[in-house]
C-alpha cells in the first residue's frame, strides 16, 4: 500500500505549480545561493538550473527533479514573502501532460567563455525613499550649507547643527541604498563632511595627535554632548573619522546616519590615492561610483570588504510568527551564512597571543607543526649564467589575486571538529597536518596522463611562503594539501581539524567585486574581451583617462585584499596583553581559517601557472612577491615571454587580460638594473618583485 502511495504523491508532485523564472531567481539570490549549489543539491547541472530561471525562455522542471525544485521554493517563499510594493507574479502553470512530457527537456548550452556574472539584485525599496543616492558631500559656501549627491544633484541644507544635520538627512534628504540581499538590511545614508562643514557643525578641522591615536573625539567634546543632548548615540569607536549616529531601531524604522571627514584621514592615501583633495562634486562621483558598484562606504576599505560579506549573507532573517502573524529574527542562522555568534578557530589556526595559546610558556615560538602558516609568496633566487645574458626583466601581475583565490572556494561555516588519521578530502575545508618534505618538484603532475621534468633549484616550494621545501609535518589549509595530491604527491594526514558545516560563502562577494572592477576597467577603456596586444595597449596610461574613476579601480583591489585580511584582525592597542580576547574576536567574521584557506588557494593558484610554464618554456622566475613574478627575458614585452601560438594562450599558463586571475603587465627593468641592486645591498636574493613596477627600491627590509 505504501508504495501505490508513494506513487501517488510522485505524481501530484510531478505537477506542482511552480512560480515564474523570474521570482525562482528571487527566491535564490534573496537566500544568497548561487547555481552551483542549487544545482547540487538538486543533483541536476548548473545549466539545468539556469535554463529554469531563463527570462526569456524558461525549461520546466519534470519528475522528481520538479517535485524537489518545488519544495525548495515553497521553503524559500516562506522566508522571503513578496512585500505589497512588490505584487506577486503569475504563477508558472505545470507541464502538459503530452507524449512529448515524457522526454526530458534540452538544458541550454552552456558558453565556452565565462561571462561576468550580474551583481546580486537590490530588494526593492518603498517609492522614492533612495531618489537622491548613497550619500551626499556636504560643504559651506557663502554661508550655505550644500550636499552634492551623485548625478550633479545639489541640495541646501538648513541644519545648523550636527544633530539638526542627522535629522535632516533621515527626514529629507532621501539618501541610502537598498540591502543587498533579501535578509539583508538597506545601507544607512552617508555624509562626507568638508572642513568648511566641519567648522559650520562645531567640528575641528584636523585631530590632535592625542585624537588621532585614540581614533576619536573625547566624549566631553561639545559637538558629542550636543548628539547626547538630542538623544542620539554613537557606535563603540566613538567620534572619529568614521562615524556612525544612531537611535535605537523601533520595528522596521531604522535611524542611523554615518560621517566620513576625509581630513581626519578617513580616505587613506595608499587606498583611494588623492580623493580627500577632490572638490565636493568630484569627491561625490568617486564614492558613488564605488558605492553603486560595491556598496555604500562603512569604514576603511578593509572594513568595507568585510561588511560586504555580510550584507550579501546575513546571519539572519526574518520569519513570519505562527501564532501572531508578526515577522520576527529567526532563531537558528541564515544557511549560508556565518551566523550571529563567533566561533574558536582550531588551536593551530589561533595567532601569537590568542586567548587558546594562553597556557603556552613564555616566549615559546611554534613551530610548522604546531601553527598553521598560509601566507603570500616572498621568494627570490639568483639568477643563472643563462638569464644574466638577456636583457630584460618583465613583472606579471596577477589582477584581483585574492578574489580569484575566493571564487568557487568551499570554507567552513562554523566551529572546526578534531580528527585523527583522517583521510584527506579536498572537498572538505579545514587545516591539516601532514608531511610534504617528499614534494622535490623535480617531477610533477602537469594534467590527467601527463608528467613534467622540473628542475626543483629554480622553483619555490609551493608550500611555504618563503619557498622553501619543508622539513617535516607541517599545518596546510585544505588547497595546499589538494595541490600536492594534484601534483602527484601522497599525503598522509595525521591529524586534522575540518569543518563539515561548509559552503562558498565568499562566491558573491566574489562576483559583486569582480563586476564592480570589470566594469570600471571598461570605463577606462580596457576590455574582457580584448587580444593580447590591444590589451597591453589599453593598459598602457588607462589611469589618465578618467583619474576619478582610476581612483575607484584602486579602492576596489584594495576592498579585496582587506577584506580578506580583516578576518584575522589583530588587536588594536587598547591595553591588549597576550592571551587576552580582544575586540575583533567578537564578531562572527573574525575567521583566520578562511583567510588562510583563501591565502593557500591563491599561493597554489600562482604556483599552477609556474609550472605550467617551466614545464612548457624551460623558464623559471627569479622572483616572486604576492601576486607579482618575475622573468628574464630577450624582449621588453610580455608577448616576449609568454607562449601565444595563434593568439591562444599556454592552457593553465600566464593569459594576459582584465579578469581576475589573468596577468598585467606590472614593470619592465634590465638584467642589469637587477644585478646592481642586489649587488648594491649585498643581497643575491633579493626579492626584485617588490620594486620592478618602477625600478625604485624603497626598503630593502620591508619592501614597499
Amino acid at each position: 500500500m505504501s508504495d501505490l502511495f508513494d506513487a501517488v504523491d510522485a505524481l501530484v508532485a510531478s505537477r506542482a505549480v511552480l512560480p515564474p523564472a523570474e521570482e525562482r531567481k528571487r527566491l535564490r539570490v534573496a537566500h544568497g545561493l548561487t547555481l552551483d549549489e542549487v544545482a547540487a543539491a538538486l543533483q541536476v547541472r548548473r545549466a539545468t538550473v539556469s535554463g529554469w530561471e531563463s527570462a526569456r525562455k524558461p525549461t520546466e522542471p519534470r519528475g522528481p527533479e520538479r517535485e524537489a525544485y518545488a519544495r525548495l521554493l515553497d521553503r524559500l517563499a516562506e522566508l522571503y514573502p513578496v512585500t505589497e510594493e512588490q505584487p506577486a507574479p503569475e504563477p508558472s502553470p505545470p507541464p502538459a501532460p503530452t507524449a512529448e512530457a515524457a522526454a526530458p527537456v534540452p538544458a541550454p548550452a552552456e558558453p565556452s567563455t565565462p561571462k561576468p556574472a550580474p551583481a546580486p539584485t537590490p530588494a526593492k525599496d518603498t517609492g522614492d525613499r533612495y531618489e537622491h543616492g548613497p550619500l551626499a558631500v556636504v560643504d559651506v559656501i557663502d554661508g550655505t550649507a550644500l550636499a552634492y549627491c551623485v548625478g550633479g544633484l545639489v541640495l541646501e541644507v538648513p541644519a545648523k547643527s550636527l544633530a539638526a544635520l542627522v535629522e535632516w538627512t533621515l527626514a529629507e534628504a532621501r539618501l541610502g541604498q537598498p540591502k543587498l540581499s533579501g535578509p539583508g538590511k538597506p545601507a544607512d545614508p552617508l555624509l562626507v563632511l568638508t572642513e568648511a562643514a566641519l567648522e559650520r557643525y562645531g567640528l575641528p578641522a584636523t585631530l590632535t595627535d592625542e585624537q588621532r591615536l585614540a581614533g576619536r573625539l573625547p566624549e566631553n567634546h561639545k559637538a558629542v554632548k550636543g548628539l547626547t543632548r538630542a538623544d542620539w548615540k554613537l557606535t563603540k569607536r566613538g567620534f572619529g573619522p568614521w562615524a556612525r549616529i544612531y537611535r535605537p531601531a523601533t520595528g522596521a524604522d531604522r535611524q542611523c546616519v554615518q560621517l566620513c571627514v576625509p581630513s581626519w584621514h578617513a580616505l587613506d592615501s595608499r587606498h583611494w590615492g588623492y580623493a580627500a583633495q577632490l572638490p565636493p562634486a568630484e569627491l561625490a562621483r568617486v564614492l558613488g561610483v564605488y558605492a553603486s558598484r560595491v556598496m555604500t562606504p562603512r569604514g576603511s576599505t578593509a572594513v568595507t570588504g568585510l561588511e560586504l560579506m555580510t550584507a550579501l549573507h546575513p546571519p539572519t532573517h526574518a520569519v513570519r510568527d505562527e501564532e501572531t502573524g508578526a515577522l520576527r529574527q529567526a532563531d537558528e542562522k541564515t544557511p549560508g551564512s556565518l551566523g550571529r555568534d563567533p566561533v574558536d578557530p582550531a588551536p593551530c589556526e589561533a595567532p601569537d597571543g590568542h586567548p587558546l595559546l594562553a597556557d603556552l610558556p613564555r616566549f615559546h615560538i611554534r613551530g610548522p607543526a604546531e601553527k598553521l602558516n598560509e601566507e603570500s609568496f616572498d621568494w627570490a633566487r639568483p639568477m643563472t649564467d643563462a638569464e644574466c645574458t638577456l636583457r630584460h626583466l618583465i613583472g606579471l601581475d596577477v589582477n584581483l589575486a585574492f578574489g580569484a583565490g575566493a571564487n568557487g572556494l568551499l570554507v567552513g561555516l562554523g566551529a572546526p571538529t578534531h580528527v585523527t588519521n583522517p583521510v584527506f578530502d579536498p572537498k572538505l575545508p579545514g587545516s591539516w597536518l601532514v608531511d610534504l618534505s617528499h614534494a622535490d618538484l623535480s617531477r610533477v603532475r602537469t594534467g590527467k596522463d601527463t608528467w613534467a621534468k622540473l628542475d626543483p633549484t629554480l622553483l619555490p616550494s609551493p608550500f611555504t611562503p618563503k619557498g622553501d621545501r619543508p622539513e617535516g609535518p607541517a599545518w596546510y589549509a585544505t588547497p595546499t594539501v589538494a595541490y600536492a595530491v594534484e601534483l602527484g604527491y601522497e599525503v598522509r594526514p595525521t591529524e586534522a581539524y575540518v569543518r563539515h558545516d561548509n559552503g562558498r560563502y565568499l562566491d558573491g562577494w566574489y562576483h559583486r567585486l569582480r563586476d564592480a572592477y570589470l566594469a570600471t576597467m571598461a570605463d577606462l577603456g580596457v576590455h574582457a574581451d580584448m587580444d593580447p596586444a590591444a590589451f597591453l595597449t589599453a593598459m598602457d596610461g588607462y589611469k589618465d583617462r578618467d583619474p576619478e574613476l582610476a581612483i575607484v579601480t584602486t579602492a576596489i583591489k584594495a576592498t579585496v585584499k582587506g577584506g580578506i585580511g580583516k578576518l584575522r584582525e589583530r588587536p588594536r592597542g587598547e591595553g591588549w596583553r597576550p592571551g587576552r580576547r580582544w575586540r575583533a574576536l567578537e564578531r562572527p567574521t573574525w575567521r583566520p581559517d578562511i583567510r588562510a584557506a583563501v591565502i593557500a588557494r591563491t599561493r597554489v593558484n600562482l604556483h599552477r601557472k609556474i609550472v605550467k610554464h617551466a614545464a612548457y618554456t624551460g623558464q623559471y622566475p627569479i622572483a616572486v612577491n604576492h601576486d607579482c613574478v618575475v622573468y628574464a627575458s630577450a624582449g621588453p614585452s610580455p608577448l616576449d615571454l609568454l607562449p601565444y601560438r595563434n593568439g591562444k594562450p599556454l592552457p593553465g599558463g600566464f593569459k594576459l587580460g582584465v579578469n581576475p586571475g589573468l596577468v598585467k603587465h606590472e614593470g619592465t627593468q634590465s638584467v642589469l638594473w637587477g644585478e646592481e641592486i642586489r649587488e648594491r645591498f649585498d643581497a643575491p636574493e633579493l626579492n626584485l618583485a617588490r620594486y620592478i613596477k618602477d625600478g625604485t627600491v624603497v626598503d630593502t627590509d620591508n619592501g614597499e
